[in-house]
Parts: C-alpha cells; structure tokens; sequence
C-alpha cells in the first residue's frame, strides 16, 4: 500500500502554474498609479516644452501660417541682435536679484519678530500673510493707483510729510520705474518667507540658545551662530524656488508698468510677451523663452557643482 502510494506519487507528481509574486503585483500597481501623473506631465508640461524648442528653430508667424521653414539658429541670433534684448535681460537680473535678497531680509526679520512672545503675536501672525493672499491685478492696481501722482496717497502722503516739493510718478520715469516694482514685489512675496522661516525657527531647540546666552554670546552672535545655520536648508529651498518664481514673472510687471517707460522696466519674459502677442512671432518668443531656459539650467548646474565641490571638500578635510 505504501509502495503503491509511493510509485503513484512519483509518476503523477503535484504540479501547479505559478503567478505573479506579491512583490510584481504591487509594482503592477504602482505604475498604475503613477500613470496619471506621466500623462499629466507629458501632456501639460513636455509637450509644450517641446513644441517651444520646436519653434524656435522654424520661422512661425501667427501673420503668415503657411510659412514654417526650418531656419536653424537664425531666430536665436535675430533675438539676441534686438535692440532691447540687453536690457530686458539687465532689467531681469535686477528684478530678481533685489526682489529675492529683500524678500529673504524682510522675511527673516518679520519671522524673529514674531517668534518672540509679545501681546497678540496671533493677531499679527494673521495679519501679516494678507499681501500673499491678495490677487497679483488687484495688488498691482492698487499700488498703481497709490503711486499716481494726481490722486495717489502715498504722493499725497509723502507731500505732506515734506519728503516730496511736490507729486512724482515714480512708475512714469525710466529711474524709478523698475525699483518701484521691485519694492511692491517685495511687499506682496515676504509674507511667504516670514511663513516658512517661523515654522523653521519654532523647531530649533530652545536649550541651544540658552546654552549660547550661558557662554556669553549675545543676541547677534546667536543669530548668526544659531540661527542662520539651522535655517540654511530652507532658505536654500526658498531663495531657489523665488528665483525661478521671480525670473518668469510677468503678470506684476505687466499690470503695473506693460515693461516702460520706454522699456526701462521691461524683462525677458514681458519680451517673449510682445514677440508672441504683438507682433505674433511664435518663431523669436520660443527662442526667447529657449534661451531664458537655458539660462536657469546653467546657473542651476553651476550652482550644483559649487555644492557638490564644498562638500566634498569638506569631506577631504
């Protein structure tokens, strides 16, 4: 009976097909999830990414459809001889330089201020974040409207106080034009900073500070001792993420000034603007935007390969 058995089990062994393991099922499902995501992406972001640097190699004239030869470099070099070209790209390199550094200074102080525990911090802590929420065009318009020098308040203000003989239109000369901008970006976007900064300094251990106050150090010592350094990550992560923000902006720009008087507060962004809806030229806004892309991607990489370097060299050490 057991041999029987035996034989009978060795002739018709116990076979079965094997399926996908549990480990393949839940990758299956992954990607099923994250394909959403990709079609999103391709078809919001890469594609039109594309389509521009596209473009810019072909003549493209919403005034001429049947036109769309390759001409190769030829829109970049057109571009790059405008007369305004250096300019625009000054203009947004001072955009974005000063809205970014006052942004950071005026957000770092605002946040110390309201970490410290005074009276209503609260009510303050509310208040503060508004300019961030207020719409850019409305923002916008009403700073223009406060900047006017024939019914403005702020000129009327300033009038009053003796600081001005008598109105200026700070957004109507070639000087002040841009800096005026500059200032009222800085008013609506350091709401953000003072955010971010104070969750940040609400996570640094209060035994550090009074460790340093026992050792002496003073409240501008712990600042930059303390401070600074337990809030480089995120300020890394916002500086960077306001630079391209700030670089790309049009809308506050446009609302406030349309990039003059006489182009002296117009960027490379208001440019691609005027190539594309003025004048219609698909072909020269693409390569406009190509090279501003080219732009952010080099300084990026740059500024990658100096960290990596610092660290590793801190690591030779």
């Amino acid at each position: 009976m057991r041999a029987s058995i035996g034989k009978d089990a060795q002739v018709q062994p116990f076979s079965r097909k094997e399926g996908p393991n549990r480990e393949t099922k839940a990758k299956r499902i992954a990607y099923l999830f994250v394909l959403p995501s990709l079609l999103f992406f391709l078809v919001i972001v890469a594609y039109p990414l594309a389509s521009v640097i596209w473009d810019s190699f072909h003549d493209k004239n919403l005034l001429n459809t049947g036109d769309g030869r390759f001409v190769g470099l030829a829109n970049y070099v057109e571009v790059i001889r405008s007369e305004y070209f250096l300019q625009a790209a000054l203009n947004t390199g001072i955009w974005t330089i000063l809205s970014v550094a006052g942004e950071y200074v005026l957000g770092i102080i605002a946040a110390l201020a309201l970490a410290q525990g005074i009276r209503g911090r609260a009510i303050f802590r509310g208040i503060i974040i508004i300019p961030w929420v207020v719409p850019v065009v409305v923002a916008g318009l009403t700073w223009t409207w406060m900047l006017t020098p024939d019914y403005g308040v702020l000129n009327s203000w300033l009038v009053k106080l003796g600081l001005l003989d008598e109105p200026f239109y700070f957004l109507g000369e070639p000087d002040t034009a841009l800096l005026s901008i500059i200032i009222v970006n800085i008013w609506r976007s350091f709401p953000f900073y003072t955010i971010t900064f104070l969750a940040a300094l609400q996570s640094i251990p209060r035994d550090i500070y009074e460790a340093a106050a026992l050792d002496g150090l003073g409240p501008i010592g712990r600042f930059f001792k303390i401070t600074l350094p337990q809030l480089k990550g995120v300020s890394i992560v916002l500086v960077m993420i306001h630079i391209i923000w700030t670089s790309i902006n049009f809308d506050f720009i446009w609302v406030m000034t349309e990039g003059g008087p006489v182009h002296s507060s117009e960027t490379l962004p208001i440019m691609i603007y005027r190539f594309a809806m003025q004048e219609l030229n698909i072909g020269l806004a693409s390569a406009l935007a190509s090279l501003l892309l080219a732009f952010m991607i080099i300084g990026f990489m740059m500024y990658y390969l100096y960290l990596n370097r610092k660290s590793d060299h801190r690591g030779g050490m």
